[in-house]
């Protein structure tokens, strides 16, 4: 029977660098709050130094939906849709805030240590160990 990944690395290297590192990036993802400004007017983009916000893209999201179903094959309406979509999407990912909730230097470091120590015996596991070393 062959190790982890096929390797002579070692499945109990495997397991504990697999949980480890699964605890630590729980806990490193459990300690993100996840926060966003966007609303329909939320200024997404400025252009020429106007705001262009979220209901404005909407309009011309609206007249794309209307030409395609009038004209499925109307590229200049599958233009207007992709486009707005395309900016819509990017003006809420650009609005989203990320912010490390207040804690201790001992809970960063243990999750730290969890995570990439994990993520170090985990990828050890997968590597081959020679025979004279073991």
């Amino acid at each position: 029977m062959r190790g982890a990944g096929g390797s002579s690395g070692g499945i109990g290297l495997f397991l504990v660098g697999l949980v480890m590192m699964c605890g630590g990036f729980y806990l490193l993802l459990n300690a993100i709050s996840v926060t966003s400004n966007f609303s329909l007017g939320y200024r997404l983009y400025n252009v020429g130094g106007m705001g262009i916000t979220g209901g404005t893209i909407l309009i011309p999201l609206i007249f794309g939906i209307g030409i395609i179903f009038y004209n499925a094959r109307n590229l200049l309406g599958w233009l207007l849709t992709l486009g707005s979509l395309t900016a819509l999407i990017f003006g809420v990912l650009a609005s989203v805030r990320f912010n490390l909730r207040t804690m201790t230097t001992f809970d960063l470091l243990v999750i730290l240590v969890l995570a990439v120590g994990g993520l170090g015996l985990f990828l050890r596991s997968l590597k081959a160990i020679d025979a004279k070393y073991s």
